[in-house]
C-alpha cells in the first residue's frame, strides 16, 4: 500500500488522540495529504503549538522503522481506509487509523463476537464461570474477544481454545511485547488459533493509559460484552461503558452480595445497563437469529466433560502449556492431585494455594480474591508454611509451592 508510511507517520504524532487523528484524515482525505500540507493549512485547523509541530515535522524515519520492524518480526498492518478493516470498528466515535496484526486475518463483521472482560484479581468462582462462557461460546461457533490480563480475560481465552473456537486478543503494547510475562504460552496459543491485535507498533511497551483505550477497541469488535467479575473502579467497567456508548449490548454474570469482585458487575445489572447472564445460552438467545446455520445452540456438555476440558485432562495439554509446567516442576514446584486425596487440604487451604499459584500476593490480596475473611486466612496461611506447602517472599507475600490440579 504506497501510502503505509504516510499513515504511520500520522499516527505517530505526539498529543494527538485517535479521534483527531481521524478528523485530520476526514478533513484532507489521505495520509499523503496531511504529510504534505503546509503551516497554514495546519493552522486554518485551528492546530497551534505542539501539535502544528509535530505535523510540521516531515520525517519519515520513525515510519520506516516500524515498516522494518514489521517486517523482522513478521507483523502484518491495515489502516481504516483498507477492505478489511473491521466496518464493526470503523463505527465508532474514535476507530484506530491502524492496526497491527498476528496470527489469523481478522474477520469480524459476518461473525458473532462476544467480548469477554473482568478483575485481574478474580475469584475461583468468577475464574471457573469465565473458562466455562468461553468454551460454551466456542463450541457455538461465536469468536471471543478479550484483552490477555491475568484472570477473567486468561480464563475466557483459555476456555474458548480449549472449545476449539476462534479468538481475538487486544493487547495495550506492540504485538511482541508479551504481558503479562508469564503468558507466553497463551500468546502462542492465541496466535495460532485467531489474532493478536493492537493499535500501537512493535516494541511499545503497555503503559498504564493505553489499558482504556484499547479497551474501546475490544468493545468496538465485539456485538456485546460480558463482565464476569469486576470490582469498582474497574477496567472491565471502562469496557463496558465503551460498549453502551457505542450501542452494544452488555451482559453480567451476577456475584455473592458484597463480594468485592463483583460489586461493578452487580451494578451494572443493578441499573440496567447488563442484563443478567447465567451461562452462554442466555446471550447466544440474543444474537441467534442473525446468524443463522453461523451460530448454534449446542447442547451443554456433561458437567465432568466439561472440567475435563477447562482442567486440560481430555489428553496432552498444548506443547507450551506442557513445557511451563515442566519449567514449574524443575523450579521444584511439585504437583499435587487433590483428586488423590480431596481431604489434604481445608477449603480454605484449597482455595488459598490456587489464587496463589501464578502470582505471590499479600494476605489482604488473598483475602479478596479468595472472599475469605482476613482472620482466616492468616490461620491457613500458618498452617499452610507448617507443612511447607506455602512460601513467604519480600513484602510480606505469600507464593505457593505446589501447584494443586484436579
Amino acid at each position: 500500500m504506497a501510502n503505509l508510511k504516510y499513515f504511520l507517520w500520522l499516527t505517530q504524532r505526539r498529543g494527538f488522540q485517535p479521534g483527531e487523528v481521524g478528523e485530520l484524515l476526514s478533513h484532507f482525505g489521505t495520509p499523503e495529504a496531511v504529510y504534505f500540507a503546509q503551516g497554514e493549512e495546519y493552522g486554518a485547523l485551528g492546530l497551534t503549538g505542539g501539535k502544528r509541530r509535530a505535523l510540521e515535522d516531515k520525517s519519515l524515519a520513525g515510519a520506516e522503522k516500524i515498516l522494518e520492524n514489521c517486517d523482522r518480526l513478521g507483523l502484518h498492518i491495515m489502516t481504516i481506509q483498507d477492505a478489511d478493516y473491521p466496518e464493526r470498528l470503523a463505527q465508532i466515535y474514535d476507530p484506530p487509523c491502524v492496526l497491527y496484526w498476528a496470527g489469523k486475518p481478522l474477520h469480524v463483521d459476518d461473525r458473532l463476537t462476544v467480548g469477554v472482560v473482568g478483575t485481574r484479581k478474580c475469584t475461583p468462582y468468577g475464574e471457573e464461570l469465565a473458562g466455562r462462557l468461553g468454551l460454551e461460546l466456542a463450541r457455538s461457533g461465536v469468536t471471543l474477544v478479550s484483552g490477555m490480563a491475568e484472570g477473567i480475560d486468561a480464563a475466557g481465552l483459555r476456555g474458548a481454545l480449549k472449545g476449539g473456537g476462534s479468538v481475538v486478543s487486544v493487547l495495550a503494547g506492540g504485538l511482541d511485547v508479551i504481558y503479562p510475562k508469564g503468558h507466553g504460552w497463551l500468546y502462542q496459543d492465541v496466535k495460532a488459533a485467531g489474532t493478536l491485535l493492537s493499535e500501537y507498533p512493535p516494541g511499545t511497551e503497555p503503559a498504564g493509559y493505553h489499558f482504556p483505550a484499547r479497551n474501546r477497541i475490544l468493545s468496538g469488535l465485539s456485538m456485546g460484552v460480558t463482565v464476569v467479575e469486576a470490582g469498582e473502579p474497574s477496567g472491565a467497567l471502562i469496557t463496558a461503558r465503551h460498549a453502551l456508548d457505542q450501542d452494544r449490548e452488555v451482559f453480567a454474570f451476577p456475584g455473592p452480595a458484597g463480594a468485592a469482585a463483583s460489586l461493578g458487575a452487580n451494578r451494572l445489572i443493578q441499573r440496567g445497563e447488563a442484563k443478567l447472564i447465567l451461562s452462554a445460552a442466555d446471550i447466544l438467545e440474543e444474537f441467534q437469529h442473525l446468524f443463522p446455520g453461523r451460530v448454534r445452540m449446542q447442547p451443554p456438555l456433561e458437567e465432568e466433560e466439561t472440567r475435563q476440558r477447562l482442567e486440560g485432562r481430555s489428553g496432552e495439554p498444548p506443547a507450551a502449556e506442557k513445557a511451563a509446567k515442566e519449567a514449574e516442576k524443575s523450579a521444584g514446584r511439585a504437583y499435587i492431585s487433590l483428586s488423590d486425596d480431596p481431604e489434604a487440604f481445608t477449603d480454605d487451604e484449597r482455595d488459598i494455594l490456587l489464587a496463589i499459584q501464578r502470582k505471590a500476593l499479600t494476605t489482604d490480596d488473598i483475602s479478596d480474591v479468595s472472599q475469605i475473611p482476613a482472620r482466616r486466612v492468616l490461620s491457613a496461611l500458618t498452617m499452610l508454611q507448617l507443612r511447607g506447602m506455602v512460601e513467604e517472599r519480600p513484602g510480606k507475600r505469600f507464593y505457593a509451592a505446589v501447584i494443586l490440579t484436579a
